[in-house]
């Protein structure tokens, strides 16, 4: 059968209206089954989002059913389930309302795909219809772009507008089938008699001839000696089976293959390991290793004199430095990334604030204010002064720098690239700032289609956060979390997504990606939130608008497509390709040290499969002992039977 991935089919365990189900082994000769949307379902949005979601929701549920592959990209989307654990191709399609009938009970008509479970849908003619996938109810899904309802959850039906109803379907009728006619020459066969043969004779006109009896000596000897060998065949066959499976090594476990993945030679650690926080081999992960190598830890240092307004008369003797700290995307291979605008470039009344606040807490140190009186001090002062440079009339200053993979605050020299602000969309217009950074060769994110996700779609959150409680020298890492999209508001004049979860205080500026580990949300925090969490999502046309300001382009270099190509390689099972692409990655992009890691544990992966032991040489002497053993007994037991 034709392969698929790691798995080659041997037959078809039934099929629907949107696909097949199939029985198949993969690279080490264990039982699958695979579930494969094909024909019009395979090129229709809606029903590849709803395959998608359904698989996804199986994983996650309680009483669900775990895949240990997939390929949800592919132009015939497919999905792997261990044997042993049930029909789970089956069970997939149950989930999507469809029934498995034998291979030649296959329809060809598509129904469409809205997204929910429901009871078996009703054939239908005319052309496939595409559909948007109804919002369902309930709490949020695991991961998927939108996620199916499992038939032990509630579905609220939604109307979906400018959408026609479907026309009722005229069954497809069969031409009538005429009675053969009776011929005269047969007459009909009565109901009292049975029919008399025709074929029927008295007299039997092949008589048997009598033969001699045959001599039973060298038959018995012949069929002793043929069992004799089977047994002796047999015997040796399972004593040679069970030794091999005691000698040879088991292949690596996805759970635990990782374990020697970073390079031994790397100081550094990637910002987030995908397979601690996903699956193993699941489409989360994926995506996670694709978009995470392109996060960057931004801090911007600001410094200035805060003065009051009327006289110009500093209010402190010495400068005022504060800090801001956030997360952002690598979007241009030469050093361009998207972060939050307000991290970078504050207005003048939010950095005259957080400056005061600086000073108030250089007060409370000095015991000069008290720390009930904080707030109490901004206030007052908020309307009264002014955040200068050293001069008057001069702005305050900053610089802003950007580290990869695992940062550390305060830190200004390398591993911390330095960067400048290119350019700014004010919070009303996006909240969204341009950087450029002092180093080349960066590992790029690719923006998703400029429409944001809808409500109810499932998510991926990626952001910088930390768990240090001193904010000097705090230790920064890439975290994930699944969140949904919960509903829609404006914020200025820009339409955001709100969520239902965020990473943290520092996740502002980081991305949401769907399923390909692309960009579909720029994370901001939600004024409508108390505390203003980062749960609000800038949409992809304000990065896209921002980008074709400052004159940039989001452009996937070779060594960005070389990554996604290993990583597919390494997800299918293929090591000796993952390992030559993956290195050529990791020495194109220093900085993605996430391909380092793939390529480790695919080289690991690629050694624990050659170092199999080989089948020991004795048991085909043995056979082939005995096959010329029985040669000869043949041999001997023809030429006794000519002889007599």
């Amino acid at each position: 059968m034709q392969p698929v991935g790691p798995y080659r089919f041997t037959e078809a365990l039934g099929v629907c209206q949107v696909g097949t189900a199939w029985w198949a082994i993969d690279g080490q000769d264990r039982l699958v089954t695979v579930a494969m949307l094909d024909g019009a379902a395979a090129t229709d949005q809606p029903w590849r989002e709803a395959f998608t979601n359904a698989a996804n929701a199986m994983a996650h549920s309680p009483d669900g059913q775990r895949y240990v592959n997939a390929d949800f990209a592919a132009a015939k989307p497919w999905v792997a389930y261990p044997s042993e654990e049930g029909m789970g191709a089956q069970r997939l399609f149950q989930t999507l309302g469809m029934e498995l009938h034998p291979a030649e009970a296959e329809a060809d008509v598509l129904i469409p795909a809205t997204g929910t479970v429901a009871d078996p849908p009703q054939p239908v003619s005319g052309a496939p219809v595409s559909g948007t996938p109804t919002p369902t109810s309930g709490a949020p899904l695991p991961w998927a772009m939108h996620a199916a309802v499992p038939t032990h959850q509630p579905v609220s039906p939604q109307p979906v507008p400018h959408q026609q109803a479907p026309q009722p379907v005229v069954p497809r009728q069969q031409p009538p089938v005429e009675a053969a006619p009776i011929s005269p020459a047969r007459p009909v066969p009565s109901t009292d008699a049975p029919p008399a043969d025709p074929f029927a004779d008295p007299v039997r006109r092949i008589q048997p001839v009598s033969r001699p009896a045959r001599r039973r000596g060298p038959g018995v000897a012949l069929v002793a000696v043929l069992v004799v060998l089977v047994v002796a065949v047999g015997t040796g066959a399972l004593l040679w089976a069970n030794a091999g499976d005691e000698d040879s090594p088991s292949g690596p476990d996805p759970a635990t293959s990782f374990a020697t993945a970073a390079p031994a030679a790397s100081a550094a650690v990637p910002g987030l390991k995908p397979w601690t926080q996903a699956a193993p081999y699941s489409a989360e992960e994926r995506a996670l290793a694709v978009a995470a190598p392109s996060l960057v830890f931004v801090e911007a240092s600001f410094t200035g004199m805060l003065r009051d307004a009327k006289s110009n008369a500093p209010i402190s003797p010495t400068p005022v430095t504060f800090k801001r700290r956030c997360s952002g995307f690598v979007v241009n291979a030469d050093g361009m990334v998207v972060t939050n605008g307000q991290c970078v470039r504050p207005t003048d009344d939010s950095a005259r604030e957080r400056a005061l606040y600086t000073l108030g807490r250089i007060l409370i140190d000095q015991k000069r204010l008290t720390a009930a009186g904080l707030d109490g001090f901004v206030r007052t002062k908020l309307a009264t002064t002014r955040f200068t440079g050293t001069d008057p009339a001069a702005p305050f200053t900053s610089q802003v720098s950007g580290q990869f993979n695992v940062a550390r605050g305060d830190l200004a020299a390398s591993p911390a690239v330095p960067g400048q602000v290119v350019r700014v969309l004010e919070p009303d217009a996006g909240n969204l700032a341009v950087v450029k950074l002092s180093q080349a060769k960066l590992p790029v994110v690719e923006l998703g289609p400029a429409e944001g996700p809808g409500p109810g779609s499932v998510l991926l959150l990626l952001g910088y956060q930390t768990t240090d409680t001193a904010f000097r020298g705090a230790r920064f890492t890439v975290e994930s979390k699944v969140v949904q999209v919960t509903g829609t508001g404006d914020q200025g004049s820009v339409a955001v997504q709100r969520v239902n979860d965020d990473i943290g205080i520092y996740s502002h500026g980081g991305i949401a990606v769907d399923t390909a580990g692309r960009v579909v949300g720029v994370v901001d925090s939600d004024r409508a939130a108390d505390g203003g969490a980062n749960r609000a999502l800038v949409p992809v046309s304000a990065a896209t608008t921002l980008l074709g300001e400052a004159g940039v382009s989001n452009t996937l270099s070779d060594a960005d497509r070389l990554y996604r190509t290993g990583l597919d390689a390494w997800f299918t099972g293929r090591s000796g390709t993952a390992v030559s692409h993956l290195a050529a990655v990791a020495d194109a992009e220093p900085t993605n040290l996430l391909a380092q890691a793939y390529r480790q544990s695919a080289a690991d992966r690629e050694k624990l499969a050659a170092d199999e032991p080989n089948p020991s040489a004795l048991p085909a002497v043995i056979f082939a002992a005995l096959g010329g053993a029985l040669v000869v007994g043949l041999l001997a037991l023809l030429l006794r039977r000519r002889q007599r």
